[in-house]
C-alpha cells in the first residue's frame, strides 16, 4: 500500500536530574519522531536521538530534504526509498542529522510493514524459536553527589534484578579515580558477570587510552568503548592491537562504507551500530552481515525497543543494551508501553511491527514544533 503521509515532531525531554559522561554534561534529550501513514490508515513510528541541543536539525532533514522520496512509494519497496533518500543527501552528509532522519524514517517505514502484514519486525527479519534476548543494564554515570558505596549499590541493583552484565562509564575523572571506581563495581558484582567500559571518546590519543585502560585491566572489564574519537580508526585500531581488553565502537558511526573502513582498519573487534544512527534498519542489517562475514559480533547502541527485534533475529549479534529506567535513557516517558525483562533477558514484544506505541498526550506536552 502506498504511503500517503510522512509527519516529523522534535520532542524535548528533561532529565529528571542533571547527569554527565566523560566528554559533556546531559539536562535533556531532544528526539525526532517519524509517522509514516499508508493509504489504508495504517501509520508507522520512527525515531531518533538528536542529543542534548539542535534535535529539531534531524526533523528538518524529513521534511524539508527526505520525505518527497517516500511519499507515494509502497511500504515494502525500503531499499529503493533508502537509495532514493542517500542519494539525494550527497551534499548535506552521510553521517550525522540527516542519517538519523534518514533511519528515523526507515525505522517507520519497517514499522508500518508489520503492521500490514500483521507481525513484529523480528519475524519479519526471520528469528524464530526463541522469546527472548540478553540485555546488560547500562548505567554508572557520573552524577553529583555520587559516591562509590552509591555505584557499588547500584550495580548489586541490576544483578537482583536479574541481570547478568552491568555496564559503566569512565573517562571523566583521572585513570587513577576511575580505577577506583571500577574496582567498587567489580567487587560489587564478583569475579565472573561481565563489566562493560564505556569511555565516550574521553582521551586525546591513543597513548592515554592505552595507559587508562591497562590500568583499569586489573578488574577485567569486558570491553571498552569508544576509546578515541570516533573519526580517529588510526588511534582506535593502535589502542586495539595494545591492551587486552576488546574495544568496541560504532555507535556514532553510519552506512555499510562507514563500518567497512572500520573492519578494514581493525580498530575494533565488537562492532556497535545504532539502527536510529547508521541508516535506519535496512543499512544495519547488511553492517551485520559485513560483520559476521569478518567475524565480527555485533552489540547495537541502546534504544532497545529497536533492537530487541534486531539481536532477535541476527545470528552474530550478542547483547541488547537496556536502561532499567528513565532517569538517563528517557525516550521510553514518551511509549505507553514497556520491555518486559525476565532473568536478566528481554521478551520479544508481540505487537505487530516494533510493538510500540507513542503516548500522545506526553508528545504533547514536550513536542517543540508539532507534527508537520
Amino acid at each position: 500500500m502506498p504511503v500517503t503521509s510522512v509527519l516529523a515532531s522534535t520532542v524535548v525531554v528533561p532529565l529528571d536530574a542533571g547527569i554527565a559522561i566523560a566528554t559533556r554534561a546531559v539536562q535533556n534529550r531532544e528526539y525526532t519522531l517519524i509517522r509514516v501513514r499508508n493509504s489504508s490508515g495504517l501509520e508507522g513510528v520512527g525515531f531518533c536521538y538528536g542529543g542534548s541541543r539542535a534535535g529539531h536539525l534531524a526533523t528538518i532533514a524529513v521534511r524539508d530534504l527526505l520525505r518527497s522520496h517516500v511519499i507515494g512509494k509502497e511500504t515494502q519497496d525500503v531499499e529503493a526509498i533508502w537509495y532514493a533518500m542517500f542519494r539525494d543527501s550527497v551534499l548535506q552528509g552521510r553521517r550525522g542529522c540527516v542519517l538519523r532522519a534518514m533511519s528515523a524514517i526507515d525505522i517507520a517505514l519497517w514499522d508500518l510493514m508489520g503492521e500490514e502484514v500483521g507481525l513484529p519486525i523480528y519475524s519479519l527479519l526471520g528469528a524464530q524459536g526463541r522469546e527472548t534476548v540478553p540485555a546488560y543494564a547500562s548505567g554508572g554515570y557520573y552524577l553529583e553527589g555520587k559516591t562509590l558505596e552509591h555505584l557499588a549499590e547500584e550495580m548489586r541493583g541490576y544483578l537482583d534484578r536479574g541481570f547478568k552484565a552491568v555496564k559503566i562509564k569512565v573517562g571523566r575523572l583521572s585513570a587513577e579515580e576511575d580505577a577506583v571506581r571500577i574496582k567498587a563495581c567489580r567487587r560489587a558484582i564478583g569475579p565472573d558477570v561481565p563489566l562493560f567500559l564505556d569511555a565516550n571518546n574521553a582521551w586525546r590519543d591513543s597513548s592515554e587510552a592505552i595507559e587508562a585502560i591497562r590500568r583499569f585491566e586489573e578488574y577485567e572489564p569486558s570491553w571498552v568503548e569508544e576509546p578515541v574519537m570516533p573519526d580517529d580508526l588510526e588511534a582506535s585500531a593502535i589502542v586495539a592491537a595494545a591492551v587486552r581488553t576488546p574495544v568496541a565502537t560504532g555507535e556514532i558511526e553510519a552506512t555499510r562504507w562507514g563500518f567497512q573502513e572500520l573492519i578494514h582498519r581493525q580498530a575494533a573487534s565488537i562492532l556497535q551500530p545504532d539502527a536510529a544512527v547508521c541508516g535506519g534498519i535496512t543499512e544495519w542489517r547488511k553492517i551485520a552481515s559485513l560483520a559476521a562475514a569478518h567475524g565480527l559480533p555485533v552489540a547495537p547502541h541502546w534504544f532497545a525497543d529497536l533492537h530487541v527485534h534486531l539481536v532477535a533475529a541476527t545470528p552474530n549479534a550478542t547483547w541488547v543494551e537496556l536502561f532499567p529506567d528513565t532517569k538517563i535513557l528517557n525516550f521510553m516517558r514518551l511509549l505507553k508501553s514497556s520491555l518486559e525483562v525476565r532473568d536478566g533477558e528481554l521478551v520479544l514484544p508481540k505487537g505487530l511491527g516494533l510493538g510500540i506505541e507513542l503516548d500522545e498526550e506526553v508528545v504533547e506536552r514536550y513536542s517543540v514544533d508539532g507534527w508537520q
